[in-house]
């Protein structure tokens, strides 16, 4: 589905990362937890491929859809420039997100950076409240926590420069997460690739049941271009892997699905 989606609100939320709101009623009512739209942005005539981006809100009642971003490149440093009124033709919802924490689950939430934007969805759509453990290579890259504990989550934050909570990765408020957990611990993550994998391996090693959100670059959106591959366990594959379009097939798996290198 794409629709052209008037800018509501195209605001700071810190630093260089920003919020932008759109009326996009027909997305809104089909989102889900952990699926992301493909933008196309109107000032980048040179360059034609869309932008994905998280969903991090959507509210049925009001047609809104919220996606927070980072000024990085020259697509984001564009979409900065968008003021209210204009508009920005989007196709979306895309991808398979995450399953919603169950009755009798505990959620532990693990994010890097603006990977809490893609899981902010989840924290506000399940019944169970948890545990979020928020990580960034400093306090300038910790967003959305307040989110979060509005919406009744533990929230436990780590850098790796210490200049705010816990000083090194993320991974290292697992152990006392899980201790603190009280129902079955389930883990939802989204964030750097490095993180990912680490959290990744722990959760199969534990036995623990564990949703990855494996951002790659994406080129189409739709799974015809397979630019945005991932290697997925395939014992019926040579090497035992196979390639799976984040796009088409992820961005959300279970951890134990993962083929992680030596």
């Amino acid at each position: 589905m794409t629709s052209d989606c008037t800018i509501l609100e195209n605001s700071c939320l810190k630093g260089l990362y920003r919020r932008i709101v759109f009326s996009a009623p027909e997305i809104a009512a089909k989102a889900r937890p952990g699926q992301f739209v493909h933008i196309r942005i109107p000032g980048l005539r040179d360059r034609i491929l869309r932008r994905p981006f998280s969903i991090c809100g959507y509210e049925t009642q009001t047609g809104t859809l919220t996606v927070v971003y980072k000024i990085v490149g020259a697509g984001t440093s564009e979409l900065a420039e968008m003021r209210p009124g204009e508009s920005c033709n989007i196709m979306g919802p895309l991808g398979n997100g995450y399953p919603v924490p169950a009755e009798g689950e505990t959620p532990i939430l693990v994010a890097g950076g603006y990977g809490s934007a893609a899981i902010l969805p989840l924290a506000r759509n399940s019944a169970e409240k948890g545990i979020l453990l928020l990580g960034a290579r400093t306090s300038a890259d910790l967003i959305l926590a307040e989110e979060y504990e509005a919406a009744g989550y533990d929230v436990r934050l780590a850098t790796q420069d210490g200049s705010a909570g816990y000083q090194g990765l993320v991974t290292g408020l697992l152990d006392g997460a899980l201790a603190d957990a009280e129902k079955k611990p389930v883990l939802y993550a989204c964030g750097p690739t490095p993180m990912l994998m680490a959290l990744g391996k722990i959760a199969v090693a534990k036995q623990l049941p564990c949703y990855l959100s494996l951002d790659e670059h994406m080129c189409c959106g739709i799974g015809a271009c397979f630019a945005c591959v991932v290697k997925m366990k395939d014992p019926s594959s040579p090497g035992g892997w196979r390639y799976s379009r984040t796009c088409k097939e992820g961005p959300v798996y279970s951890a134990d699905e993962v083929y992680y290198e030596a």
